[in-house]
């Protein structure tokens, strides 16, 4: 029999009881925050211009792509650089199925993830048989290889010149050609990305794969899949990184190489170290990313990267105290639901042992 990872019995009243009241407000403001955040999103298009608009939608399709970078990154350990390659996956897959005449929403979300689930699976194998910087290296070479072959491949891609594609439909709507309407639907399709990674965050798989982030060798040595767990995660991430590139390909009818290259990569991992392992905390770092870059960018006259590589430093050096305050905070407001790994294997192990 495998062991399973299991969440641990909830807390008694009386550890809750000796929570500080300050503290047991925390995760109440945190979802107070939150709805604010989505209250404000929703009416975005009502109290700002269309170029705003425009950029927030930008941002929404980022933060798709960092919740991607962030499930390996953040929660199962695997410093990855290559879901921009999957990402150019699944935004060709809905550029090539537009101009076919496939111009449904739904219909080009669903075959863009289906895309990117099948190149993240093909690939798993090849990038799981490294750890730390070996397996950074092999998907950043896994992003550059996918990006030029759409720069070469240029029959089917276009080549550099790209690929320009009529406006995104949805079956009640029509074709969606104002601002606001392709960013409600990006941003509905946050909001699906959104659930169904939380689905999986509090799933089997979530749990083994924050514990091969906490200790890939006892796992396997328990007995554990390693390999074939984090081979679904990397397929998931594959899968929202899919998604994202539908949604890209909404917003700019257009996609070229560019938007799969290195400087994508870089700052989705940027938007995800902000993010400090958390998914809220990439869909806040992609929104910093672009403020940055392109909002205070043009206020400042073109300094856009230079803002990105102050942020990048400011990450670098404040990331560890930031992750250290939030630990804290949380294991003395009672934790976040998740089991140390150490203690909720030794108890499945235990179990077994008087089975």
């Amino acid at each position: 029999m495998i062991p399973t990872v299991c969440a641990p019995p909830a807390r008694s009243a009386a550890a809750m009881t000796a929570v500080p009241l300050r503290l047991r407000w925390y995760p109440y403001a945190g979802k107070g925050v939150l709805a604010a955040a989505m209250a404000g999103g929703i009416a975005l298009p009502w109290i700002a211009d269309a170029y705003t608009v425009s950029l927030a939608a930008t941002a929404v399709v980022l933060a798709v792509l960092a919740m991607s970078t962030q499930l390996l990154v953040g929660v199962a350990g695997l410093p990855s650089f290559g879901q921009a390659a999957y990402f150019g996956v699944g935004a060709y897959t809905t550029a090539l199925l537009a101009r076919a005449g496939i111009t449904d929403g739904p219909v080009q979300l669903l075959a863009a993830t289906l895309a990117g689930a099948v190149a993240a699976a093909v690939t798993a194998p090849l990038v799981l048989r490294t750890r730390g910087t070996a397996l950074l290296m092999t998907t950043f070479a896994v992003q550059s290889l996918t990006a030029t072959a759409a720069s070469q491949w240029t029959a089917l891609t276009g080549g550099d010149d790209g690929l320009h594609t009529p406006p995104v439909s949805l079956p009640v709507a029509g074709a969606l050609t104002r601002a606001a309407a392709v960013y409600w639907w990006v941003l509905g399709c946050l909001l699906l990305a959104g659930a169904v990674t939380a689905l999986v965050l509090r799933s089997r798989l979530g749990l083994v794969l924050r514990g091969c982030a906490g200790h890939e060798p006892r796992l396997a040595a328990l007995g554990h899949p390693v390999q074939a767990e984090l081979a679904a995660g990397y397929t998931v991430a594959g899968a929202l990184a899919g998604a994202a590139g539908a949604m890209l390909v909404a917003v700019n009818r257009y996609i070229s190489p560019a938007d799969m290259g290195f400087d994508v990569a870089a700052v989705t991992f940027l938007a995800a170290a902000i993010g400090a392992g958390t998914m809220t905390g990439a869909v806040a770092g992609a929104a910093a990313v672009v403020a940055a870059r392109d909002l205070f960018g043009g206020m400042t006259g073109g300094h856009g990267h230079a803002l990105l590589g102050a942020l990048f430093l400011t990450v670098a050096y404040a990331r560890p105290a930031v992750r250290s305050v939030v630990a804290r905070r949380r294991d003395r407001a009672g934790g976040d639901g998740i089991p140390a790994i150490p203690a909720a294997v030794d108890g499945d192990v235990a179990a077994e042992g008087r089975s």
